[in-house]
């Protein structure tokens, strides 16, 4: 008998295990850090090959969260969810969704789900209504994480292209979902030279004919010559393997957990390779989640996710003038702040 792979990448503060056989849930909801306060991350539902793959990037994106929360300056630390897709639900979605809500109000609020990929607004409202706390239950967030990364892409456009705005850019999205088509339409509305990709080629189609856009087939998008390129589908888009040919530079985007490591990082800078970290990027979620729990009118919530920008642009300063990467520079800054939390 193969013995599986252990379940911890690091140590997680919870990890919650999740099933049920007559709705067919199998889940796992990994609470990274409550420093800051409650674990706010979206619920993933995609296939996965068994349940140690599915803990293994719920954790991986959970740590994720807490640097994004600390970063973003909420008041939430880090988790998230996966739920396994395998084939339809035997009772539906909804039961689906109920029963995980179940799961999710056993923790007491220490753990607050949102929409992340495969799930959406209704499936939130779905999981709520089994008496968990939930965000996102009536306004997509993802307009709002489109319009943090499109403020990152300006920001390292400006500083590390020399542009002055993003006239004549190229830029590829890669992922034409809820984030990625609208980060599209603000690049072209930028006057960006924007190129579009998805597993959905259909729809990467219907987006690019819309917008007047390019289209690259999905095994082309990390050799496509572009200025930036913008991940914005599943995670570890850049490997060893494939950042060689990358011709990209810049990269910045909005999914989560971009890099294979952190060495893919070292990597990149050494081939003059700008990579704006994602947890930075794609913070705009957050901040839309808070706002709509603090009651911010658009205004205000617009303008605190365009200083998403000038994060972005303190960073790469920083960089250079500690002569590390922008990565670092974030993965300290963040870890500094829940430091302090910790002491508080």
């Amino acid at each position: 008998m193969t013995t599986p792979p252990p379940l911890m990448l690091e140590t997680s503060e919870q990890l919650v295990t999740c099933k049920d056989e007559s709705t067919g849930l199998r889940a796992v909801i990994a609470i990274d850090n409550t420093v800051l306060g409650p674990g706010l991350g979206g619920i993933r539902y995609r296939p996965y090959e068994d349940l140690w793959s599915a803990g293994i990037e719920a954790q991986r994106l959970a740590a994720a969260m807490t640097l994004k929360n600390a970063i973003a300056g909420v008041p939430f630390g880090g988790a998230k969810s996966v739920v396994v897709q395998d084939g339809p639900p035997p009772r539906g979605r909804d039961a689906l969704f109920r029963r995980f809500g179940e799961f999710v109000a056993r923790l007491g609020g220490t753990y607050i789900p949102g929409v992340d990929m495969g799930t959406s607004s209704n499936d939130l409202r779905t999981v709520g209504s089994a008496g968990a706390e939930v965000s996102c239950t009536d306004v997509d967030p993802s307009p709002w994480t489109a319009l943090g990364v499109f403020h990152s892409i300006a920001a390292a456009a400006e500083q590390h292209l020399g542009t002055d705005g993003l006239d004549n850019v190229r830029v590829l999205v890669q992922g034409v979902g809820h984030v990625g088509a609208r980060l599209a339409e603000l690049l072209t509305e930028a006057g960006a030279d924007v190129l579009v990709s998805d597993v959905d080629q259909a729809r990467a189609a219907e987006i690019a004919d819309r917008l007047g856009a390019g289209t690259v087939a999905p095994d082309e998008v990390t050799t496509t010559a572009c200025d930036v390129f913008a991940p914005c589908a599943t995670a570890r888009v850049i490997t060893h393997r494939n950042l060689a040919g990358l011709p990209a530079k810049v990269v910045a985007g909005g999914a989560n957990d971009t890099l294979e490591d952190e060495d893919c990082a070292h990597e990149l800078h050494a081939r003059g390779v700008l990579y704006v970290p994602d947890f930075v990027a794609n913070g705009g979620g957050v901040i839309h989640v808070q706002a709509m729990r603090s009651g911010w009118d658009d205004a205000r919530t617009t303008a605190a996710i365009g200083r998403i920008g000038d994060r972005v642009g303190e960073l790469i300063e920083h960089s250079r003038t500690a002569g590390t990467t922008p990565l670092q520079a974030a993965l300290t800054k963040a870890r500094e702040l829940v430091a302090v939390a910790e002491g508080a």
